[in-house]
């Protein structure tokens, strides 16, 4: 009787678990963050042995408020329940691997992305079409089913492991991770799109809000593993949501940049012996820090302004 009468998610009801979100957030986090396993410090990120002996892992808490306020408050169906499911369990190997006293391997975790991703892009082919809108030409292609999985797969790896690699400085990865689902929530509105989704979309920022009142420089905890490839796999979620998956580049360009030229700098070196950006520290914001002489808070501030000002001609095109 509860499940239906929150399902029906009325505006007051939409409203009070916005306000549960948060509220939950912030509060476990207080009571529950002596009990996340403690940061070593990272020895070859710029500052990063400053936050060594802090609590880290705590996407496991905001990930779970989400979760739970999503079932309880958000319309449920098969599919986003699947979805739920899958963010939960990147939330969890994550977790794992930040409570690990000796840090996973690279191809373990690849692996793992891996197969979250093929079940997620076949989750989303069987309730939805392959056929794929380009915002730009405003035309539609309609790709091969098999296609249309591969390209889903390299989009939610992608997405999980440059959010991941993008998360290194108090407040960055979260704070352009809001800014990029804000962007999709606004063309989910300009398209049309149903809201059901939206609405996590909106739980899910506001869980995210929650951790950053506790991670604003200084920190006082870190999201770790737990929290980055949650918000990477929700995000490729929530764009293939939209119809439009290739406004991902635009909608995500900071975290794309941030974490994505440093797993690019590193696969071509140890695939084919190539070195680029041989000048530059990857990720991008150890490199402005390091070698720009940036502080943490301009650092956030001024890749947050560069999202947006992109976030907002990528919606001005789209009116």
């Amino acid at each position: 009787m509860i499940h239906y009468l929150m399902s029906a998610n009325t505006p007051m009801l939409a409203a009070l678990g916005l306000l549960v979100a948060f509220a939950g957030t912030c509060l476990l986090l207080t009571k529950l963050s002596p009990y996340l396993p403690k940061d070593a410090g990272r020895e070859f990120a710029h500052d990063g042995k400053l936050s060594a002996g802090k609590p880290r892992g705590a996407g496991i808490i905001f990930i779970l408020v989400f979760t739970v306020t999503a079932l309880i408050f958000a319309p449920m169906n098969k599919e986003v329940g699947i979805y739920l499911i899958l963010v939960a369990a990147e939330m969890l190997t994550g977790y794992m691997d930040d409570a690990s006293d000796k840090p996973w391997g690279e191809w373990k975790k690849g692996i793992l992305d891996l197969v979250v991703a093929m079940v997620l892009a076949l989750t989303f082919l069987n309730y939805n079409s392959s056929t794929i809108t380009i915002a730009s030409l405003g035309m539609e292609v309609t790709l091969p089913p098999v296609l249309f999985v591969i390209l889903a797969v390299i989009l939610v790896w992608t997405s999980i492991n440059v959010t991941n690699c993008a998360d290194g400085v108090d407040g960055l990865s979260g704070t352009l991770t809001i800014i990029t689902l804000m962007t999709i929530y606004v063309i989910d509105s300009i398209k049309g799109m149903p809201e059901d989704f939206s609405y996590v979309i909106l739980l899910f920022v506001i869980c995210i809000l929650g951790y950053l009142w506790y991670n604003a420089t200084p920190s006082r905890l870190m999201m770790g593993d737990a929290g980055s490839r949650a918000m990477g796999i929700f995000i490729s979620i929530a764009i293939l949501k939209t119809g439009s998956p290739l406004l991902y580049i635009p909608v995500a360009i900071m975290l794309i940049l941030d974490g994505g030229l440093g797993l690019l700098k590193v696969s071509l070196i140890r695939v084919f012996k190539i070195y680029i950006l041989k000048n530059t520290r990857t990720p991008i914001h150890d490199h402005v820090r390091k070698v720009k002489g940036w502080s943490n808070t301009q650092t956030v501030f001024r890749f947050a302004i560069i999202q947006i000002v992109v976030s907002v001609a990528t919606v001005y095109m789209l009116l």
